[in-house]
């Protein structure tokens, strides 16, 4: 019976995510790739994976926040970082001393970057954003787009930013046919025209998020930024299966049962005691819960699989730990809980518990909280 040495752990295959960067590289068709490790790499750990995915062939590294991108660059992490979430009073100075890319959809970080580069002594390096359609972050086409292009070049001409990317996001680029895919497409090209007829001279153009790498080669342009897939989860299970793709999922969640009893029928189980058991029955408990990252959501549906068999979720995911119905058997405590995993060995995938709680699979492993360690294995040499 296999046993788990810890509470919890969420073991990481960081050769599963080489290989999976290899497959990435391949679809990317020689555009180069981007590592995407914000939120702690998708709850899988930035800076080992960071690693292991410039060893595995990405070029740059992205990040959401200037803290991330930073952090990266205090454990030794080399090339070229993209950071793309600001508000006012940002480390702007420090990303520029660590030669991090920073992205600018609007003439306040404008402003803000290049004094923060007189005061460095030394150029920032910026990506212009522009918002295709998106609606979140970036820059709007028409007026908006031709100030801060303008704006931009007059910077550089005054040795204060070196323009480095053009960049945009899709917003159903998982969602095959969607019209606003062609429609984002169309203004890219017309935006990145027109700064470049105006004199940008960017190292990098980019718009393709993981579904658009797999499926939409026409949008890889310089650079891919590779998220999700790079985990080994599907962006969209429209889209396909991570097998379909080549990929494998990287992380596995594991936990030893705490507890197993035996409890009569009609028997209340957690709290509110939305289960209630139909007849004599054992019961094990999984020491995770919500304070871990375990959806509440799953309460009642999530899949685990303990000595061999899927179980369910019986009754409300707690703060620390929920309860399976293990039907009459009685595996001895320790013994292993798969939450999710791959899934060729029988366990469930995150797409499964994404499945029973109404969520998507990027924030099932996303959530996976600190208190649960992270193991690595198959690291490279």
């Amino acid at each position: 019976m296999p046993t788990a040495a810890l509470r919890a752990r969420a073991e990481i295959d960081l050769g599963a995510l080489r290989a999976n960067v290899r497959a990435l590289r391949a679809r990317a068709q020689g555009a180069a790739v981007m590592a995407v490790v914000k939120s702690d790499a998708y709850g899988h750990g930035a800076v080992p994976c960071a690693r292991e995915a410039l060893a595995a062939g990405a070029s740059w590294l992205g990040t959401a926040t200037a803290e991330e991108a930073l952090a990266l660059r205090a454990a030794g992490l080399p090339g070229r970082i993209l950071c793309w979430l600001w508000v006012p009073g940002g480390p702007w100075r420090q990303a520029i001393e660590a030669d991090i890319d920073v992205s600018l959809s609007g003439m306040w970080a404008l402003r803000e970057v290049a004094r923060a580069a007189r005061a460095a002594g030394r150029p920032a390096r910026v990506q212009l954003k522009a918002d295709t359609g998106l609606g979140r972050n970036g820059c709007q086409p028409g007026a908006d787009w031709a100030e801060l292009v303008a704006a931009a070049l007059r910077a550089e001409a005054e040795g204060l930013v070196r323009v480095t990317g053009l960049w945009s996001h899709f917003a159903c680029a998982d969602e095959p046919g969607h019209p606003s895919i062609a429609a984002q497409l169309a203004t890219f090209r017309e935006m990145t025209a027109y700064a470049e007829e105006q004199g940008v001279r960017p190292e990098v153009r980019h718009i393709a998020n993981s579904p658009a790498t797999l499926t939409l080669p026409e949008t890889h342009f310089d650079l891919v930024r590779t998220g999700i897939a790079m985990y080994g989860v599907s962006p969209s299970p429209e889209l396909g299966t991570p097998a379909g793709f080549g990929l494998r999922p990287v992380m596995t969640l594991r936990a030893a049962l705490a507890l197993v009893k035996r409890a009569p029928g009609g028997h209340g189980v957690s709290y509110g005691h939305h289960y209630v058991t139909p007849g004599e029955t054992t019961l094990g408990l999984v020491p995770v819960g919500y304070a871990d990252g375990i959806p509440r959501h799953a309460s009642g549906t999530g899949p685990v699989l303990v000595d061999g068999k899927w179980r369910t979720v019986a009754g409300r995911v707690a703060m620390d730990q929920f309860v399976v119905d293990l039907g009459g058997d009685e595996p001895p405590v320790g013994s292993e809980a798969v939450l999710f995993g791959p899934g060729d060995r029988g366990e469930p995938t995150a797409e499964d518990w994404a499945q029973a709680c109404g969520t998507i699979a990027y924030e099932i492993v996303t959530r996976i909280g600190t208190r649960v360690p992270r193991v690595y294995v198959n690291g490279s040499a």
